[in-house]
C-alpha cells in the first residue's frame, strides 16, 4: 500500500473543510505534493499545499499553511505539523503509525509494493531485438535487462505486459550472413578460405563455424561451386533460425522470456507494408518527392531523385521519411512503420520500445509513424539506453561484432554470474554509461553494491537461524506481535524507509527507471547494516536478547520484513536473493 495517496487525501479533506477550495479552478488537487522530506529531522512527509492555494486565493502562503496544518493535527496519525520555508508543511507522524505497517509487509511478503495502478491496461514493451547475424554482445545486456525490469515494474503495478522481441529477418544484413555462412560451409568442405573472401559488410567471426560444419554434415558438398541464387534462401533461413537460437539461448542465461518474436520478414510476406502505407496513403501522409542532401554529409554518389516518402515532419521528425529503396525493396523504416501497425492493431493500449545507442535516430521517425498511423490518439515511448564500457582491472576491452573480437554476453555471464550482470546493467540512467569492470562486480565489499545488497538478505536469514537454537518456539505468524517495543530512532528509520517502497515502485514503472530500484535497494541495505552495527555496540538494540522473548520477537519481525522489501525488489530486478553467502 503506498502510504503517500492517503495522506494527500488527507491534505485534500482539510483543504475541504476548511472551505478553501471553493474558488480554485478544477485539478487543484492534481498540483499538491506529498512527499518525504529529505531530511528526516525536518519530519516525515511534506506537502506544497499551501503554497498551490495561495495566489489563486490571494493569501499569504505561510498563514495558508498555519490553518491547514493545524487542522491536519486532528489525525491521530499526525503528532506533528510545522510550517518551513515559504509555506511548505513538514508532517511527523506518530511512532505507532509506523509500527503498524510492519503486519503489512510481512503478510504481503515479496509481494509487498504490488499494486493495481495500472488497472489491466495492456502494454508492449519490446526490447533488444538485435538482428539475427549472430550471438549477443556484452552491450546488448543492458538493452535486455532493462527492457526486462521495465515489464517487470509494469506488470507489479498491475498493468498486462507482453515482452517482445522484433526479428530483423528481411534484407542486407541477413544476405550478408548468409554468404558468410556460404565462405565457412565452403571451407568445412576443405577448401581453403582467406579473409579476402569476405566483404566488408560480411561476418568473419569464428562463431559461424560450428553452423557451417553443421551444414556440411547434413547436406555434404550439395552446394558447392552452386550459384549464389541457388543457395541463397537455404542459407539465410537455417543461418537466421541459428542465430536467432544463439539470442534465445542467451536471454534465457540472462533470465529474460519473450513473450512473442515478431518476424519482419513475416510481416512483409503478409503484405502488411503495402497494407500500412495504403492506410498512411489515404490519409495524405504518402506522396512522391525529392528530399535535400543529408546535412553535415558529403556524399559523392548522392543525386536528387523522386521517392515515395512519408511527411514525418507533420507529426514532429526534422524530415520526411524514405519508405522505398531506389530497386524497389521497402526501406527499413517501412518494416518498421507496418511493424508499428501490426502492435496498434493487436489492441494495445500502450507502446514502449528500448534502443540501444545506436539507433538513437529513429526515435522520432517511429514516434511520428504511430501518431499518423492513430491520428494522434496514441504514442510510442522510446527509451534509449547508453553505452557500457567494459574493463577488465581497469583496462578498456574493445569490441568488434564483424571482426570476431567482441565479448558476447554468454561469455559475461559465465564469468560474474547472472545475478550480477543484471544489477549492473540498471545501477545507472539509461542516459548514463555504465563502467563495467569485471573485477570490481564480483568484489566482496560495500563498494559492489549488489554484494552489499545480497549481503544484508542473507544477514537477516542468519539472525533468524541463530534465533531457532535461542528461542525456538518464536513466531511471527498468526500472533500479536509486540511492536510498540520498536522505538528506538534507529528501528523507526529502518521502518520508513521499508513503507516508502511501495512508492519506489509506482514511480519506477511511470518513469521507467529501474534504476531507482537498484538505488533504493541499496539504501534499505544501508539501512540495515548500519542498524545491525549499532547492535554491535550497543548490546541493548541487538536483534536477539536472550533474557528477552518480546523485544527478540519485534526486531525479529523488524528483520524480516526488511528481507522481504530487499526480496521484492531484486526479484523485480530478475534477481535470486540468497539466504547464506559463499
Amino acid at each position: 500500500m503506498n502510504l503517500f495517496p492517503i495522506f494527500h487525501a488527507y491534505v485534500v479533506e482539510s483543504i475541504r473543510v476548511l472551505n478553501l477550495d471553493s474558488p480554485l479552478a478544477a485539478g487543484w488537487q492534481q498540483k499538491i505534493t506529498v512527499e518525504p522530506t529529505r531530511d528526516p529531522s525536518h519530519g516525515d512527509l511534506a506537502t506544497n499545499a499551501a503554497m498551490v492555494l495561495a495566489k489563486p486565493l490571494g493569501q499569504p502562503p505561510k498563514d495558508l499553511a498555519q490553518r491547514i496544518a493545524s487542522n491536519l493535527l486532528d489525525r491521530s496519525e499526525i503528532i506533528k505539523a510545522e510550517v518551513a520555508g515559504p509555506g511548505f508543511i513538514n508532517l511527523t507522524l506518530s511512532p505507532e503509525f509506523w509500527q503498524a505497517q510492519l503486519p503489512i509487509i510481512l503478510e504481503k511478503g515479496s509481494h509487498y509494493g504490488a499494486s493495481a495502478l495500472g488497472a489491466g491496461q495492456k502494454v508492449d514493451v519490446e526490447f533488444v531485438s538485435t538482428n539475427p547475424t549472430g550471438p549477443m554482445h556484452a552491450g546488448h545486456g543492458r538493452n535486455a535487462v532493462l527492457g526486462d525490469t521495465v515489464a517487470a515494474l509494469l506488470s507489479k503495478v498491475g498493468y498486462d505486459v507482453c515482452r517482445e522481441y522484433y526479428v530483423n529477418d528481411a534484407g542486407g544484413q541477413i544476405n550478408a550472413l548468409a554468404r558468410s555462412v556460404y565462405v565457412r560451409y565452403r571451407e568445412a568442405c576443405g577448401q581453403p578460405i582467406e579473409i579476402a573472401d569476405f566483404d566488408a559488410d560480411m561476418y568473419a567471426a569464428d562463431y559461424l563455424v560450428p553452423l557451417s560444419k553443421k551444414i556440411f554434415e547434413q547436406d555434404g558438398t550439395k552446394w558447392l561451386n552452386q550459384p549464389q541464387e541457388n543457395w541463397l534462401d537455404y542459407f539465410r533461413e537455417i543461418s537466421t533460425q541459428e542465430m536467432l537460437n544463439l539470442t534465445r539461448q542467451d536471454l534465457e542465461n540472462l533470465g529474460v522470456h519473450m513473450n512473442v518474436f515478431t518476424s519482419e520478414k513475416a510481416l512483409i510476406a503478409n503484405n502488411q507494408v503495402q497494407k500500412t502505407l495504403d492506410i498512411l496513403q489515404a490519409k495524405g501522409d504518402v506522396y512522391q518527392g525529392v528530399l535535400e542532401p543529408p546535412k553535415g554529409h558529403v556524399i559523392d554518389d548522392w543525386e536528387p531523385r523522386p521517392q515515395t516518402l512519408f511527411r514525418a515532419t507533420t507529426y514532429g521528425d526534422d524530415v520526411d521519411r524514405p519508405l522505398c529503396k531506389s530497386d524497389g525493396e521497402w526501406t527499413y523504416f517501412a518494416g518498421d512503420v507496418a511493424y508499428h501497425q501490426d502492435k496498434l492493431q493487436r489492441g494495445f493500449d500502450h507502446l514502449v520500445n528500448v534502443f540501444g545507442a545506436d539507433h538513437s535516430g529513429y526515435v522520432k521517425r517511429i514516434q511520428s509513424a504511430v501518431k499518423a498511423l492513430t491520428d494522434g490518439q496514441k504514442t510510442v515511448e522510446i527509451k534509449v539506453c547508453q553505452m557500457v564500457n567494459f574493463l577488465d582491472n581497469g583496462v578498456p576491452v574493445r569490441m568488434s561484432k564483424r571482426a570476431g573480437t567482441f565479448i558476447t554476453l554468454k561469455e559475461v555471464i559465465e564469468r560474474v554470474g547472472k545475478d550480477a550482470t543484471r544489477y549492473m546493467m540498471v545501477s545507472r540512467h539509461q542516459d548514463m554509461s555504465i563502467d563495467f569492470d569485471f573485477a570490481k562486480v564480483i568484489e566482496q565489499s560495500r563498494d559492489n553494491p549488489i554484494f552489499y545488497i545480497q549481503y544484508a538478505h542473507a544477514r537477516v536469514y542468519s539472525v533468524l537461524r541463530h534465533n531457532r537454537d535461542i528461542f525456538p518456539e518464536l513466531t511471527l505468524k498468526n500472533v500479536s506481535l509486540p511492536l510498540h517495543l520498536l522505538k528506538d530512532e534507529h528501528e523507526l528509520a529502518m521502518i520508513k524507509i521499508l513503507t516508502n517502497w511501495p512508492r519506489q515502485v509506482e514511480v519506477a514503472a511511470q518513469t521507467r527507471e529501474p534504476h531507482r530500484v537498484a538505488n533504493f535497494l541499496y539504501d534499505v541495505s544501508s539501512t540495515f547494516h548500519a542498524l545491525w552495527n549499532k547492535g554491535k555496540d550497543h548490546t541493548h538494540l541487538r536483534f536477539i536478547d536472550p533474557q528477552n522473548f518480546e523485544q527478540t520477537q519485534a526486531r525479529l519481525a523488524l528483520i524480516t520484513a526488511t528481507a522481504a522489501v530487499i526480496a521484492s525488489g531484486l526479484e523485480l530486478l530478475g534477481i535470486t536473493p540468497v539466504q547464506e553467502m559463499k
